[in-house]
């Protein structure tokens, strides 16, 4: 069984590996994880039962190697790290605006590197990841990877020059979601529904339409009108979400994420 190694023990790498538990892919034995937060690390050793440490260059070790930190420490951990990686492992880094052409630079050598974008709901086995390999992974690690990674929800192959559109899209837009979620909530308690009701209503409402346009292969659109009947209460509350903007707003939202991502 391969070693997987996370630099980083925070919601994402904490949902990772409970992913790879969760799905049997690997033991507590054959994970090591590396932070400085020693009780992030102690939350990690109790509830998952993997090894920890403090020191990077030992998670740096790892057959398979997580660069789970965040995007501003990535250069102080490569500098770290550099020297002990080697062209066998494979390394996968989960930092917008880190493209493989920068990491390359900084890593100073050839290496085996899976590029991606995980989002917060890996957290409970439902993420969506965008994938992209670099020039020098083998075919066997491009499996590793993905296999791995769909331990915590679906992974998907893209080019390189979609990941910022994968920001936006996927990475960043549960924030979205649970802003409407939060929203439609709040206008059914003030309708008299309590708020706990509340929260339950409209996260399954969202969570099934998802799952409609997942399952069904029907375009968005055409499942909104099968809601909207001919004068009824649908198509008027879809006029006012016309007329405040809705859509627009989203999509200058994400126009304005994937913006901030290109100048990370």
């Amino acid at each position: 069984m391969k070693t997987i190694g996370f630099i980083g023990c925070g919601n994402m790498g904490g949902a990772i590996m409970g992913g790879l538990i969760a799905k049997g892919y690997a033991d507590g034995d054959h994970i090591i994880a590396a932070d400085k937060n020693r009780a992030q690390l102690a939350k990690a050793a109790e509830t998952m039962g993997v090894r920890t440490t403090t020191d990077n260059l030992e998670a740096a070790k790892a057959d398979v190697l997580f660069l789970a930190v965040k995007p501003q420490y990535y250069e102080a951990v490569i500098t770290e790290i550099r020297d002990a990686v080697t062209e066998e492992q494979l390394i996968i880094t989960i930092a917008p605006g880190w493209s493989l052409e920068r990491l390359a630079a900084v890593f100073g050598k050839k290496l085996q590197i899976i590029r991606t974008m995980p989002n917060t709901p890996a957290l409970v086995g439902e993420g969506n990841i965008a994938v992209t390999p670099g020039a020098f992974v083998t075919e066997e690690n491009v499996e590793t990877g993905l296999e791995i990674l769909r331990c915590c929800g679906k992974a998907h192959i893209i080019p390189e020059n979609l990941m910022d559109a994968a920001v936006a899209v996927s990475g960043s837009s549960p924030a979205y979601v649970f802003m409407m979620i939060e929203a439609m909530a709040d206008a059914a308690v003030l309708d008299g529904m309590p708020r706990a009701q509340a929260y339950e209503f409209a996260a399954q409402a969202v969570y099934g339409s998802a799952k409609m346009v997942l399952e069904t292969g029907r375009h968005p659109g055409e499942l909104k009108d099968m809601v909207c009947s001919p004068a009824g209460t649908t198509i008027e509350a879809v006029r006012v979400l016309e007329e405040k903007g809705f859509r627009s707003s989203i999509i200058e939202a994400m126009q304005a994420c994937t913006r901030k991502t290109r100048g990370m």
